[in-house]
Parts: structure tokens; sequence; C-alpha cells
């Protein structure tokens, strides 16, 4: 590991200004994707900047149909979250299931989104719950938000302020999780609302992705049976690693789909 300039601004503007000016600067949040990158030297800021005592980035706040999160806000208080628990349950669960407690209490929503690990768990939750990350300069909708593999829509000085998330009639996250790491070797998030149902899914590809053929039948009849054994989900694009083959991704996309639909049914 290289040496590199800490800083811990108070203000979002202050983050901004010390990330322009640094030559190689980069945010750090909860610090638990960052740091494994740090010491495996697979990056070599000539900053850090700690966006985690930022007050303005902390926060769950509920407006109507709408449930914004601070990006600076951890996984372990967006699962005991009254308001989210209420208002989107799903949501609570998925972030209850992050990997072990020290992660869930010192890793970020904004921090795994930026990160965009593509076996991470909001991914899903965001394409499912139709959400909207809210940076410093701009809002970007969910589907425009992942572009690739640990590629986001954002700038190099842009900094996720919040999320806001869409209120669904029902919601639930189902997961086959590595046992070694507990992250995403499938997870998808399943979301009912008036208009439709939309499914977002990690840990399947490159990047999260929506699931038009699942989003079709649920909205038609939400049901676990709407995903027959007919449909499945073409494994060409899918990862493939020693762990699950593209082949048993694919076969868990369908499966983790009626899993979510069941739990959302139960409550």
């Amino acid at each position: 590991m290289r040496d590199f300039q800490f800083h811990r601004p108070s203000t979002v503007a202050d983050a901004l200004r010390i990330l322009r000016q640094a030559s190689q600067g980069k945010l750090l949040g909860g610090g638990q994707s960052f740091l494994p990158v740090l010491k495996l030297d697979m990056a070599e800021p000539s900053d850090l900047i700690s966006v985690s005592g930022i007050p303005e980035l902390r926060g769950i706040r509920s407006d109507g149909q709408q449930v914004t999160i601070g990006a600076a806000t951890s996984h372990a208080e967006v699962a005991r979250s009254a308001e989210v628990r209420a208002k989107i349950a799903g949501l609570a669960r998925l972030a209850d299931g992050i990997g072990d407690p020290q992660v869930r209490n010192r890793g970020t929503i904004g921090g795994s989104l930026a990160h965009a690990d593509p076996a991470a768990d909001y991914p899903a939750a965001i394409l499912g719950l139709s959400a909207t990350v809210k940076t410093d300069r701009r809002s970007i909708a969910a589907d425009s938000f992942f572009t690739g593999l640990f590629e986001t829509a954002l700038e190099p000085d842009e900094i996720i302020t919040s999320v806001s998330f869409t209120v669904p009639q029902r919601s639930a996250y189902a997961k086959f999780a590595s046992h070694a790491s507990r992250y995403a070797v499938v997870g998808v998030m399943v979301a009912q609302y008036a208009g439709g149902v939309r499914v977002g899914i990690t840990g399947a590809g490159p990047s999260a992705f929506r699931w038009k053929q699942a989003e079709d039948a649920l909205s038609i009849r939400f049901s676990a049976d709407a995903i027959t054994a007919g449909m499945t989900y073409p494994s060409d694009d899918l990862t493939s690693t020693p762990e699950a083959s593209a082949e048993y991704r694919a076969h868990l996309i369908p499966v983790m789909t009626r899993r979510a639909v069941q739990a959302a049914l139960a409550g």
C-alpha cells in the first residue's frame, strides 16, 4: 500500500474541493469495498477522502411514496429503520442480509453503489424499486446508473448524496449467497406497483439488470406460478466462475425470482 493523504471533510462542498484538487483522489464511505482493494495494491490514490462523517449524507426520511436514504447511511441503519421496514420491507431485509455484522455496521449504501460490485445486493434493489441516485449535481435513474463491470454513470468528481426509492405495494429480495463471502451468486428483488412489476437481478452478470420477461408475466398475475418451468434466462452473457457456471446462474434466476414473489406475498 502506497502513501496517501487522508482527509475527513465535514461538508459535501469541502469533499468536492479536495477531490478536484487531488491528482488521484478517491472517496471513502465505510471502507468495506475499497480498503481490500487498497490492501491488494489494486488502487494507488494520492488522497483518500472519507465522507462517512458528513452529516448531510446521513439519515433516512420518508415523504409520501418516496423513501430517501443518505449515501453515508450504513446497511445496519437501513435494516433497522422503522420507516424502511414499514414502507419497503424487502429493502430492510436485503440490508440485513449483507455480509456480516461488521460489514453492515461500517458499509454504506452510497459506497456500495459507487463501487458497483456485480455481486452486491443494493444494485438489485435500486433497479427493482425504481430508485433514483442523487448526486451533488443531478439525479440518475436506476436504469441508467450501471454501465458495465464495476462501472457506473458517475463522473470522476461526482459524489452520491442520497438514494430515493419508490414505495411499492409489496416487495421482497431473495438471494442465493456465496458460502464464503455472502455476496449474491444470484439475487433478485421483486417489487409490485400499480403500473406493473419490476424485477432487478444482481450477481448473475457483469452488472445488475432487469428481467423483462418475468416483469411482463408478473404484471399480469403476481404469483410464483407466473414464473413457469419453461421461462428461462439465456446464459450467453452471464458470469461463469469456479463457484457457479453461467448455466447454473441462468437456472437460479427463475428459482430465486419465484422465491422473491413468494416472500412478497407472505409479507
